[in-house]
């Protein structure tokens, strides 16, 4: 009778972490959706910034995430790009950007993610992502140089659609 008891019991433990931790990883990132620039309250240094911008995360069946984007210039040109990529450190392509070619990103929490960008192998920047608490407002805080050598921090903040 008592071995059936700890039996019981340790079955129960491993039930209640194995539902707990699998309940945690099938959270939703909280970026996952369609996000469009807030221009009025995005800050571009040096300027200017983008007339306007869009970018979509989503997940897949791999358990990465695929970052699709686009943007107009404020001279008018139009830019877009994309990648796939996981929370885990490691590089992957990014297309669309003359400054850089990889990117490797890790979580921080669950709002906020750390990335770094790299042209060839060197990197030139770092992004920090948060997602505010309430889901709707995604920040792209980002600090590096550009493909000419110019220093530039910016913020740009989306709204999610």
């Amino acid at each position: 009778m008592n071995r059936l008891f700890r039996m019981l019991v340790i079955g129960t433990v491993l039930a209640a972490v194995g539902g707990a931790t699998a309940f945690a990883a099938s959270k939703a990132d909280p970026a996952i959706g369609t996000w469009t620039l807030n221009v009025e309250k995005s800050k571009f240094t040096p300027g200017p910034g983008p007339k306007s911008a869009t970018r979509t995360y989503a997940q897949t069946a791999d358990g990465s995430i695929a970052l699709t984007f686009s943007s107009v210039a404020a001279d008018g040109t139009a830019t877009s790009g994309q990648s796939t990529f996981k929370y885990d450190g490691k590089d992957y392509a990014y297309t669309g950007s003359p400054d850089f070619d990889t990117i490797s990103v890790k979580r921080v929490n669950a709002t906020t993610v750390k990335s770094a960008q790299k042209k060839n192998g060197t990197v030139i920047g770092w992004t920090t992502r948060s997602v505010s608490a309430h889901g709707k407002v995604l920040t792209l805080s980002t600090k590096g140089k550009d493909a000419k050598g110019m220093a530039f921090h910016w913020v740009a903040v989306y709204d999610k659609q």
